[in-house]
């Protein structure tokens, strides 16, 4: 499967660049994104822009890794989806449970935003 990393300071940009994310590219795709949880900075936008069509099997995958984002604490969020993908999610009740902006910009202020979320919670924790 073949993508592109973009490394910010507080997150990877995860750009796929098939049309198509079938079922036989799950697990590398799974692969790599269970590989930023040993990461420095483990949190990730995954850009879908040049992507049409997500088969089942990955698209399940993907809503299953971005609640083990959360329950470990990082920011995984989906963005630039064609209408395609949002319909399958919507189909299958699970954009609800996505984390899903219209723009990458607009990823990037939300995994800021989370960042601010977590460091406030921490200090309230701590207190």
């Amino acid at each position: 499967m073949n993508v592109k990393l973009d490394t910010k300071e507080k997150f990877t940009v995860i750009s796929p660049i098939e049309a198509i994310i079938s079922a036989n590219m799950s697990v590398e795709l799974q692969l790599l994104l269970q590989s930023f949880f040993e990461k420095t900075i483990p949190h990730v936008i995954l850009n879908l822009n040049a992507v049409n069509e997500i088969e089942d099997e990955p698209l399940q995958m993907i809503v299953d890794m971005q609640q083990k984002f959360y329950n470990d604490n990082f920011s995984f969020v989906l963005c630039e989806l064609n209408k395609s993908i949002i319909m399958s999610l919507e189909e299958k009740d699970l954009a609800d449970s996505m984390n899903i902006t219209p723009t990458e910009s607009e990823a990037w202020d939300i995994v800021q935003m989370e960042e601010i979320e977590r460091e406030l919670l921490n200090d309230f924790n701590d207190n």
